[in-house]
């Protein structure tokens, strides 16, 4: 993509960020999905009557509602959002994986919620009062503590590349003597990287189930339609996912836009301006997943 396209783009991200977090666009944002969240809901309770009633149509009306429903709760304040931009900004993944750690975190969140009601249900005979004070209670500063340890650990591992004095760039893993490797190449420690932050991620957004999930899946139970509880949590999951996407679309953006001002090599310069970009990211996602902790306990 050309330097001039990327250097919009990543303008446009941070004028965004900036009516968000500056002028109190993120207040206004936070009030419209609640009010979206709560017209949904009641659409949706409906929906779930027309449903048990057999009606044609219900179940599609459902699943679409749910998707809404998943869109207005992802825009509110969330970890999701905080780990996977953050994750773009201070990591040099591409915008396909991003966007797969993107959706495999919301699908894994709706996983989350399917497996904690059904097993307090079956298992522990928990009554919707204590699967829900369990979600915000304890699943909720567990998750957002998962999130600020990632980002505490992004900062370690750019604080440590920067203090790499041996440059691996080039190396030759295979030993003259015996024709065998004796460590990972480069890229193969990359890919296992990659792997190991893939994981950390989706188990880190996943801790937390939707609350919005919760009542729906115990709704459903107890009027005898469980199916269109699961399905209804999936797409909740991928509408949540439409936004964590566009999330990670526009952290590759600004962080690809601020590489290609601070460097149009790959050189130094770029590695240097890598690093910088992961110290930062890590320690803005622990201090914001920290505070959201905080807000929780």
């Amino acid at each position: 993509m050309p330097r001039a396209v990327l250097s919009l783009g990543a303008l446009a991200v941070l004028a965004l960020a900036m009516w968000l977090w500056g002028f109190g666009g993120s207040q206004a944002l936070a009030d419209w999905a609640r009010a979206g969240q709560a017209g949904t809901q009641q659409a949706m309770a409906r929906l779930l009557r027309a449903l048990r009633a057999g009606e044609p149509g219900a179940m599609a009306g459902l699943l679409g509602l749910c998707f809404v429903y998943g869109f207005f709760h992802a825009v509110g304040p969330g970890h999701g959002k905080i780990l996977i931009g953050g994750y773009g900004m201070a990591a040099r993944v591409g915008a396909a994986r991003l966007s797969a750690l993107a959706l495999g975190s919301s699908l894994a969140q709706a996983a989350s919620a399917v497996a904690l009601v059904y097993a307090g249900v079956f298992a522990f005979d928990l009554t919707r009062q204590q699967m829900t004070g369990l979600a915000e209670g304890l699943l909720a500063p567990v998750s957002y503590g998962a999130v600020a340890l990632v980002g505490l650990w992004l900062a370690l591992r750019g604080v440590r590349r920067w203090h790499r004095t041996r440059a691996v760039h080039g190396d030759d893993h295979v030993c003259a003597a015996c024709g065998h490797s004796h460590g990972p190449t480069p890229q193969q420690a990359a890919r296992l990287r990659g792997w190991r932050d893939g994981l950390m991620l989706i188990g880190a957004v996943a801790i937390r189930p939707c609350t919005g999930a919760l009542f729906l899946l115990i709704l459903t139970w107890r009027m005898g339609i469980e199916m269109a509880g699961i399905l209804g949590t999936f797409a909740m999951g991928l509408g949540t996912a439409s936004v964590t996407l566009a999330v990670a679309l526009a952290s590759v953006t600004l962080r690809e836009g601020a590489l290609a001002r601070l460097a149009t090599t790959e050189g130094r310069g770029l590695a240097r301006a890598l690093t910088a970009l992961e110290i930062g990211a890590g320690l803005v996602i622990a201090a914001l997943a920290l505070h959201l902790m905080r807000a929780t306990l």
